[in-house]
């Protein structure tokens, strides 16, 4: 695919998407994209997570172990960005993704990730306010969910 399909995938990602041309044109030069066949697995479930990927063709079902076997949690289409928490640092994955076609990603590893945060320290800044506003969802949503519990 041309750099400029890429460029216009990484700007509907949610986290990207507030990014400027040339920010999103490193990131898509330097980004890997792969092939996966339908039924191959992307990652597994507990293995560490030294990149995310965007989804760029097909869909991956992802499933996480619970009570011992594996249930299906989502299903990540075109533009779903998986494993986000692995660009800024070490992790584990939290599922195993498996192709339900022949699907295509786009690779970004932490290094790839860390140059734009140097070369861009802006951006720094509104990932920063991002991961803010997820802790503060899931604490909100965690409140919520206190009274099941007492």
């Amino acid at each position: 695919m041309a750099l400029n399909d890429d460029i216009r995938l990484l700007s509907q990602v949610a986290l990207f998407r507030e990014l400027e041309e040339d920010q999103l044109r490193l990131l898509a030069f330097g980004a890997e994209r792969r092939g996966v066949a339908g039924g191959q697995e992307l990652f597994r479930e507990a293995s560490p997570a030294e990149c995310a990927f965007v989804v760029a063709k097909g869909a991956f079902e992802l499933y996480a172990s619970e009570r011992g076997s594996a249930r299906l949690q989502d299903v990540a289409v075109t533009g779903t960005l998986l494993s986000e928490l692995a660009l800024i640092t070490m992790v584990e994955r939290k599922f195993t993704a498996i192709a339900v076609e022949d699907a295509e990603v786009l690779r970004i590893t932490r290094t790839l990730f860390h140059r734009l945060l140097e070369e861009y320290p802006q951006v720094g800044k509104m990932v920063e306010v991002r991961i803010r506003d997820n802790i503060v969802a899931m604490a909100t949503a965690t409140t919520g969910m206190q009274q099941r519990f007492t």
